[in-house]
């Protein structure tokens, strides 16, 4: 009598797709409460509506689909989604950006290819770029920091007026550090000269810069990740190899012509790196399953992003980096898959073994 030996299908996990979502919704607080308090009452308003928004779309979605409601709320991923996509618009754009953000984001790249689990582009990311491509002026309108209560910053009353009057004021629009060292190297001033007029590293990382919610305070953002790491949320693979990958791109370059090409380590500390590696790169459905295809998904975000911000229109280029590996997904999990329980590395059943 020969006696196969495989192993059973139905061992089971802790987590869920409900404690996942809520566990990244806690790795996230300190980060956005912190940029709140930078940004003011403006970026708490269109916080509330990007989420809010997002949820009403779900629900909206889900009553078309006769699917029941109840899991609008239960399983966090339409709350996600919005705080994402609210963590990647400038603090102080009008609301409509939130809401038709929401749409792209949650109707379009979510519910239209299925519902949860289903989408093969990040959600998010797709809402952000909808937006960043139809209407570039607004998306690229930044603002310096007006810490909560302090001196000049708007009040309740003037920050409904920014939010749904569109009444930005003129005078605190500033420029994201990457904007700003593209735009002088366009006019020929070397990247060694414009970086003496960008905020020094360390302000970069504790947030005191133009931006949006998710490209300031970077320290917080990598507590974040960190902690989503410790609790096995995420693993180290794909946050590392897009910050790698990045890094070397721009230490390799600035060794070469340090006058047209930025650092690594500013690339790092500038823009949504560290959001997008730890937070949008490492979503379950749109990232490959096997860790040799993470690493390679992960080193393709890091290329990616270094050349769209040095040498494509836009200064930022991690949500198109994410979007287009995300399509490249299915071709990675194709070469990169595991090896199946009872197979052998062809794919062939492993032989019987014998009492």
């Amino acid at each position: 009598m020969n006696i196969v030996t495989l192993s059973g299908p139905f061992t089971h996990a802790s987590n869920s797709v409900q404690k996942t979502m809520f566990t990244v919704l806690l790795a996230l607080i300190p980060a956005t409460a912190f940029n709140f308090y930078l940004f003011g009452w403006p970026a708490i308003l269109l916080f509330t509506v990007t989420v809010g928004s997002c949820v009403a779309v779900e629900a909206a979605c889900l009553s078309l689909a006769r699917q029941p409601a109840k899991t609008v709320l239960s399983d966090y991923s339409a709350v996600l989604t919005g705080w994402l996509l609210a963590m990647s618009l400038p603090p102080w754009a009008p609301w409509w950006i939130g809401l038709l953000g929401a749409v792209f984001a949650i109707a379009l790249a979510k519910h239209a290819f299925g519902g949860i689990g289903q989408n093969v582009f990040n959600p998010a990311m797709v809402g952000r770029t909808a937006m960043l491509v139809s209407f570039p002026v607004v998306m690229t309108a930044w603002v310096m920091p007006h810490p909560l209560f302090s001196s000049g910053a708007p009040g309740l009353a003037d920050a409904i007026a920014i939010t749904f009057g569109g009444h930005l004021p003129d005078t605190v629009s500033a420029a994201s550090a990457l904007g700003y060292i593209k735009t002088e190297l366009s006019r020929g001033i070397p990247v060694t000269q414009s970086m003496a007029h960008v905020p020094e590293l360390m302000d970069m990382a504790l947030g005191y810069r133009a931006g949006s919610l998710g490209e300031t305070s970077a320290i917080l953002i990598l507590a974040g990740g960190l902690f989503l790491m410790a609790k096995r949320i995420i693993s180290w693979h794909i946050p590392l190899s897009v910050m790698g990958g990045l890094f070397v791109m721009g230490a390799v370059f600035n060794a070469v012509d340090p006058a047209r090409f930025a650092s690594g380590t500013f690339h790092l500390m500038s823009g949504a790196t560290f959001l997008g590696a730890f937070f949008i790169a490492t979503d379950y459905v749109t990232s490959p399953v096997s860790k040799k295809g993470q690493l390679v998904f992960g080193l393709g975000c890091g290329v990616l992003i270094w050349l769209i911000r040095t040498f494509a229109g836009y200064p930022e280029g991690m949500a198109f980096a994410v979007l287009l590996m995300n399509g490249l997904t299915p071709i990675i999990d194709q070469y990169t898959r595991p090896r199946a329980f009872g197979r052998s590395s062809k794919g062939e059943p492993l032989p019987l073994e014998k009492p």
